[in-house]
């Protein structure tokens, strides 16, 4: 969508600090020993005292209020029985629609001691985000942040995931641009838009360059091992420095 009025704006900034708080008390909340589905519950609790509507229970059926990801589990992880473990890499993300305004924002983790070094990772892709926020303003092409993206992974050590993409959004979950993607795609000849809300994430991965699907009909997974830490934000784009609007996820 984009800001046409101080109402928009208002909805906007009330959902995106919604999602972005509950993201940020979810990640405190998380524990070793509790399963997703107690740190999604909790997750559907807040939702529910902030009035808050899940966006993915909306949008697509999702069995969750939130996807919760675990290790190789790259994206769409469905809560359940799985048992958080300390050393854990775990990306919560929460999307949510509050007065007909729709946010998302999302972020990976390493849950307690970091045994297995995944840290590494998870910074480089909070890091990549935000240099490539940074870069975002009115008219700038939309393939050349990908295409940043991808260059400060390699510079990095690692790769990015190739069929997982941020995307537009405000009046529903998905909307144009559809895709903004980790990578450079000289095919994609597509702007960012003055006063247009996006939201930008980042799938660093460690090897793989593609997730796959783990047959659950949700959850996408890597099939040689690798590890990826996504991060995201819902902005608004601006001739300047863009919004950060779910600046309250402390990401």
């Amino acid at each position: 969508m984009s800001i046409t009025s101080n109402t928009e704006l208002l909805g906007m900034q009330q959902v995106s600090e919604a999602v972005g708080r509950i993201l940020k008390e979810m990640r405190e909340y998380a524990k070793p020993g509790i399963t997703t589905s107690e740190l999604d519950e909790y997750g559907g609790q807040l939702m529910e005292t902030s009035g808050l509507r899940s966006a993915p229970k909306l949008t697509y059926g999702f069995p969750g209020y939130t996807c919760i990801s675990v290790n190789n589990e790259v994206a769409h992880g469905i809560p359940g029985s799985r048992v958080l473990q300390e050393g854990d890499l775990v990306n919560i993300d929460v999307s949510g629609e509050l007065n007909g305004f729709w946010a998302d924002n999302g972020g990976s983790f390493v849950l307690g001691q970091d045994f297995h070094v995944h840290e590494p990772l998870v910074n480089a892709s909070r890091q990549i985000l935000h240099k490539a926020i940074s870069q975002i303003r009115g008219g700038v092409k939309i393939a050349d942040i990908g295409k940043l993206i991808e260059t400060e992974a390699k510079r990095s050590g690692y790769r990015v995931i190739r069929n997982l993409v941020g995307h537009g959004v405000g009046r529903s979950l998905h909307e144009e641009p559809k895709e903004i993607p980790n990578f450079y795609d000289k095919y994609n000849r597509g702007r960012f838009r003055k006063n247009s809300v996006v939201a930008i994430e980042t799938f660093i991965s460690t090897r793989a360059s593609y997730a796959y699907s783990k047959g659950d009909g949700w959850t996408l997974v890597t099939t040689d091992g690798s590890f990826v830490a996504q991060h995201e934000h819902t902005i608004i784009v601006t001739d300047g420095v863009p919004v950060i609007l779910t600046a309250a996820n402390g990401i």
